[in-house]
């Protein structure tokens, strides 16, 4: 063989070598990557994990535990750390709980490849491999669910209750809890519907008094939209007509380029005198309907109210909310069956919404809120009011609120729940254990990886509890081993107790949602070698 052929054959084993050392790299970046996320969040799982505080660049500080929350403030750069936020995000939409939870374990499971991938296993015998242990996994689940009746409320509430106990607004679980699991209840058909839909439920937050202070309103609730007391406007109107306008009550304005021009007093009180007769025929047609109730949404080119369009209605006794928000339109005409009106004259009497008693309410101090109460449509809509201290707690309150009316969503979608404190985890963990005994080849590897991979939550538990992780979880498995498969960690009294008597359970739509997330990112992130940076 010739010299030059000798030289070009070890330069193709030298590019092949380079080629293979660069994909290397780049999986241990992507893994290194996601792991740096997965480390920021671990701190704040379960009941005893810390908060965070995030300042956005205006300055705003916000305060919170909730995984999804604090991964969508941060700034993440690198492709495979946002894949970790978008399945924070996605366990979010469709759980509404176990959103730290999901990026823990896909950060376990990454590291468990990486011992994997040192061994010489190829990433596709890997990625194979925790399919097979998702499968078996989801498994446990369905055998250790119980079923969940929907006319059992206080079960209902546990649910609710564990998914807060780890809130910063934890304190008030049990003020909030039934009120989520009332407010879910009265918006569905307990027999035959597999969905709810939370934007029937409207969420009103007012600065003031304590969350213990929140309240269930059967109807609406308007905190920022004062009534007008302008010229003596009434502010309480029992078998309440209301309208729904989204036209302007004020005179017609030329356009931004246009001017008129005015000589003398004559045609300026013609102007006035015009403005008047315009208005007060607005006024007039309104009233002629029987209505005795606006709803005014914002306009963003005019004003939507003058003085003396409210000087009119205010004699004619018609109450007005004004700076109604668009996105509340759909709500509110649900709610009180009303037609939204974009022009005077489609303003009839049939597109009039109904209620009992409109009224202004105080709460505390010169803070003012108005309910409508008795409307046509209860059952179909309702609204919870909000109070707090603060706009961090309120804030925080409103999040905490939404996770608890996810979960017991998760609940009516599917009717099964699960014992919470880890004990799904190291009960899957143990199966997996025993499983990977019982086949062969690269799978036996890679199953019994994944499910020591999941003892990360049962250990990260005990950490954030301030316990002693090793020792807990060793014990842990011990109980599993032995049977008690409803065994978990609980890190109020700092043991290990049967979570079902203890009432800890969460939906297992959770922990299936969490488990099939983690385990669909991590298999996309080992099938990664190149990373290509289009222009």
């Amino acid at each position: 063989m010739s010299e030059a052929a000798k030289f070009q054959g070890g330069n193709k084993d030298m590019g092949a070598r380079m080629d293979s050392e660069k994909t290397k790299d780049i999986r241990m970046t992507n893994i290194i990557a996601a792991k740096a996320i997965s480390d920021v969040v671990r701190t704040s799982l379960g009941p005893r994990g810390m908060d965070k505080m995030i300042q956005d660049s205006k300055g705003e500080v916000l305060i919170t535990n909730d995984g999804a929350t604090i991964l969508k403030q941060m700034e993440v750069v690198h492709p495979t750390a946002k894949m970790l936020v978008e399945i924070s995000k996605a366990q979010d939409i469709e759980a509404g709980d176990g959103t730290t939870s999901v990026v823990v374990m896909a950060g376990s499971f990454l590291k468990a490849s990486q011992e994997l991938l040192a061994k010489g296993i190829h990433p596709s015998a890997i990625s194979d491999g925790f399919q097979v242990a998702l499968t078996k996994a989801l498994e446990t689940i369905d055998g250790m669910a119980q079923p969940v009746d929907l006319n059992n409320r206080d079960q209902l509430i546990q649910n609710a209750i564990t998914s807060l106990s780890s809130k910063v607004v934890s304190q008030h679980s049990d003020l909030l809890a039934p009120m989520a699991v009332d407010a879910v209840l009265r918006i569905i058909d307990k027999e035959h519907d597999t969905n709810v839909d939370l934007r029937d439920i409207h969420v009103s937050k007012k600065l003031g008094g304590t969350v213990d202070d929140s309240e269930l309103i059967d109807g609406l609730c308007f905190v920022d939209k004062k009534a007008s007391h302008f010229a003596g406007g009434p502010s309480k109107i029992k078998d309440a007509k209301i309208g729904l306008i989204q036209f302007v009550l004020s005179a017609p304005k030329t356009d931004l380029e246009n001017n008129v021009v005015v000589h003398d007093y004559t045609a300026m009180d013609r102007i006035l005198k015009e403005e008047r007769k315009y208005i007060l025929d607005l006024v007039k047609r309104i009233s002629a309907t029987g209505c005795n109730v606006i709803l005014m949404q914002k306009s963003i080119l005019r004003d939507a109210l003058n003085d003396l369009a409210l000087h009119f209605l205010a004699k004619k006794n018609i109450m007005v909310i004004k700076d109604i928000d668009r996105d509340q339109i759909d709500f509110i005409s649900k709610s009180l069956r009303a037609i939204p009106v974009a022009h005077i004259d489609h303003f009839t009497t049939e597109k009039l919404g109904y209620a009992k008693l409109v009224e202004e309410v105080a709460t505390g101090g010169d803070r003012k809120i108005v309910k409508v109460t008795g409307c046509p449509n209860e059952g179909k809509t309702i609204s919870i009011l909000l109070r707090g201290s603060n706009q961090l707690v309120l804030d925080e309150a409103e999040r905490s609120l939404h996770d608890a009316l996810c979960v017991v969503r998760a609940l009516v979608k599917r009717r099964a729940l699960v014992p919470g404190g880890a004990a799904v985890e190291m009960e899957i963990a143990r199966n997996l254990q025993e499983y990977s005994r019982t086949i062969y080849g690269t799978d036996a590897y890679c199953v019994r990886a994944y499910g020591e991979a999941l003892e990360l939550i049962p250990y990260t538990l005990a950490e954030n509890a301030g316990l002693d992780p090793i020792n807990f979880v060793t014990e842990l498995r011990n109980r599993h081993i032995q049977g008690e498969k409803f065994c978990g960690i609980n890190a109020r009294r700092n043991t290990i107790t049967n979570m079902l008597d203890e009432n800890v359970v969460q939906p297992a739509l959770v922990s299936i949602s969490a488990l099939t997330l983690s385990t669909e990112c991590v298999r996309m992130i080992l099938k990664i070698d190149d990373i290509v940076l289009s222009r």
